[in-house]
């Protein structure tokens, strides 16, 4: 009991040394690496931070199992590791510092592009796509559709120009009408709504696809082999579903199926 007791003092009389400075510093502390993981969630960054945990978990384990060859492999590797970190996050960290510098900075200090409208994915949307599918395929009318899920795709949408409407039929055959102002590139899909249009996506290197599809079909395997987004284009009548990587050719009448 006398051990608590002079335990509990010795936290009582830490309290009147916490000055006005020491709030400071924790409420300084607190907002920026608060802002970090708010970063790292809405980039790919967050991806790639999973990747890292589990290279830490790797090595936690390999101590707990005394694992002197692989340790001794990792402690030898760790030595680029910084560099090799600042090279994989450097668009990352180049937006970031981008988003420092800019005059708007403490205006957005606690918002985040997610902070947007964002109702669910519903299945009214899934309707207004496959009608949109439907309806530009039997007009051989190109597009090309990205569908959001848990991967942010904030810095495709920064390629494009922002849109932020409710999907509709209407408004995505407007979009890819051939001669419109917004029709090449692709649209990025959030929830209910359309947020950007004639986006840039990543091209896939992988040999193994067709050399018979075009590079509208090629960024949309590129783009799901980056996150875990579904991609739907259209070309020529012919409709196609890019996922995880794969792509799988429609015939029928398009649906969308969201996991």
């Amino acid at each position: 009991m006398a051990e608590i007791l002079r335990e509990l003092y010795s936290w009582i009389a830490f309290v009147p040394e916490i000055t006005f400075k020491n709030f400071l510093e924790i409420a300084i502390i607190t907002i920026v690496v608060y802002e970090m993981l708010v970063w790292i969630k809405n980039t790919r960054a967050w991806t790639l931070l999973k990747g890292i945990l589990f290279i830490f978990a790797f090595v936690l384990l390999a101590a707990i199992l005394e694992l002197d060859t692989i340790l001794w492999l990792l402690e030898k590797t760790s030595y680029i590791a910084v560099t090799a970190i600042l090279i994989i996050f450097q668009p990352e960290l180049r937006k970031a510092l981008e988003q420092l510098g800019s005059k708007n900075v403490l205006t957005n200090l606690f918002t985040a592009d997610d902070v947007k409208k964002n109702e669910s994915f519903n299945e009214k949307t899934i309707n207004e796509l496959v009608r949109a599918s439907f309806e530009m395929g039997k007009v051989k009318t190109g597009a090309l559709m990205v569908i959001e899920r848990s991967t942010p795709l904030g810095e495709i949408e920064r390629t494009g120009i922002e849109v932020d409407g409710i999907v509709t039929s209407q408004l995505l055959i407007n979009i890819f009408e051939h001669n419109t102002p917004l029709h090449d590139g692709a649209v990025v899909i959030r929830g209910n709504r359309v947020t950007a249009a004639t986006c840039y996506l990543p091209l896939s290197d992988n040999m193994g696809i067709s050399k018979d599809l075009g590079t509208r079909h090629r960024a949309a395997v590129g783009v799901s082999e980056a996150s875990d987004s579904v991609t739907r284009t259209g070309h020529g009548g012919v409709r196609r579903t890019a996922s995880q990587g794969s792509q799988r050719r429609r015939t029928e009448e398009p649906s969308v199926h969201i996991d």
